[in-house]
């Protein structure tokens, strides 16, 4: 890893590990692009810019790194934080913008798009390196690495925040055992992040990476949902709007009956993979696509997880089941099978809306970020009064930013007469 000298103030060193820093002027160039589209987040960004909630405080950042997060970066820098930024996922890094982070706004960032398993801690380590006192995480590796081979630097941690739901599945378990060391605000909680972002962001940025990658048409093929939360109900809706069959597998009832009462089919994923055409997990658990599963796929049946980690297709099983298997297109990997059959998987089963495409539109990250720079703003100011588990986001800060939001796109709403006060806080008043 190398050191440049950071823009201000002057006497610091900018540690950094990107790709290519002669990308910085295209990366400054698409992440002013992205910033157009969050005006919440720059009416946050110039608040912090007057009041520094954030002055003095030392975060590391494990996120994707992509302009949308460039900007949060920037809204947290404006705040007064120093920063180190990681990514969360060996595929999602836009080379540009990580390049245009170190160089053009002099923020430490170690992220390269493609990196092997051993890079990717390594870059974590790096930000942990920064002597953190905040976290902004994003499917939990910065907290684990921190209680696990990093204990040593836990001590001057104060709190942090977790962005998505895997992310929040893993931190609640921590609590639960009595081993989080710190409280944890869950910005993945906050309606004006898993409504919008999980649904509208995941449905469209999943659906563009499949397309991209495939080049595949939709309407008429059968598409397999696995997993109905705010993700899959969002991949569901995109994917019939373009004249697709959707298929849901679920393992809640009450899921379950949502989706069939949305218009969907809904089965076992056994009986799924028998007419599925293409498949995409989204359920934050392992193995949702297993051996047995792809024994039983049609010919060129296609795979990708839009879940955060590439555990939900069981990979080593696939490989397992191929006599032999090559690079069919970019990002796209086909398998052919010992019954005759080819299945291609899609970006290594890792995060499809990422690592093939650009993630979710700036406008719908607008609403998740603005929760995590206001949640940092919150937790520095009361994490001495929180004890050490998961907390949601605050709804006065989740109103807020719906509020904001509302106001950015010119839309306007009704306030209650003091009458309709009157009667919502009263009892006595019936028939």
């Amino acid at each position: 890893m190398a050191t440049i000298a950071a823009p201000a103030p002057p006497e610091t060193q900018i540690k950094y590990d990107v790709k290519d820093l002669s990308l910085a002027a295209e990366g400054r160039k698409r992440i002013e692009w992205a910033g157009a589209s969050m005006p919440v987040l720059a009416l946050i960004r110039e608040e912090f810019r007057r009041t520094q909630p954030l002055k003095g405080i030392r975060i590391a950042a494990c996120l994707h790194v992509t302009t949308e997060t460039a900007n949060l970066m920037l809204a947290l820098k404006e705040g007064g934080a120093t920063i180190a930024l990681c990514a969360s996922n060996p595929l999602s890094t836009q080379d540009e913008t990580a390049a245009a982070l170190v160089a053009e706004y002099g923020i430490s960032t170690f992220a390269i798009k493609g990196i092997d398993s051993e890079g990717y801690y390594r870059h974590i380590l790096a930000t942990v390196d920064h002597q953190p006192q905040f976290t902004m995480d994003d499917g939990c590796d910065l907290v684990t690495l921190l209680h696990t081979k990093r204990q040593d630097a836990l001590a001057e941690v104060i709190a942090g925040t977790e962005e998505t739901t895997t992310g929040v599945i893993r931190l609640r378990a921590m609590a639960k055992d009595g081993v989080l060391r710190y409280p944890v605000v869950a910005v993945n909680d906050a309606l004006t992040k898993h409504m919008f972002d999980n649904r509208y962001g995941t449905g469209q940025s999943t659906l563009d990476g499949v397309i991209r990658c495939t080049n595949a048409l939709i309407a008429g093929c059968t598409f397999v949902v696995a997993g109905y939360g705010w993700c899959g109900r969002g991949l569901a809706q995109r994917a019939h709007g373009m004249g697709a069959q959707v298929i849901v597998t679920e393992i809640d009832p009450t899921k379950a009956l949502e989706a069939v009462m949305d218009g969907y089919r809904v089965m076992p994923m056994e009986e799924a993979a028998k007419v599925g055409d293409i498949f995409v997990t989204l359920t934050g658990n392992k193995g949702v696509l297993r051996k047995e599963h792809f024994e039983a796929m049609k010919d060129g049946a296609i795979v990708a997880n839009s879940g955060h980690f590439n555990v939900e297709i069981d990979i080593p099983a696939l490989e397992a089941l191929a006599e032999a298997h090559r690079t069919a297109r970019p990002f796209v990997e086909e398998y052919r099978l010992r019954n005759g059959r080819t299945v291609c998987l899609l970006a290594e089963g890792r995060l499809i809306n990422l690592a093939a495409a650009e993630g979710h539109p700036a406008s719908v990250m607008d609403m998740s970020f603005a929760n995590q720079a206001l949640a940092a703003e919150y937790l520095l100011g009361e994490y001495k009064n929180l004890e050490q588990k998961v907390y949601p986001v605050p709804e006065h800060l989740d109103q807020r930013v719906a509020k904001l939001k509302l106001e950015a796109m010119g839309v306007a709403v009704d306030v209650l007469t003091p009458e309709q006060v009157e009667y919502l806080a009263g009892w006595s008043e019936g028939t």
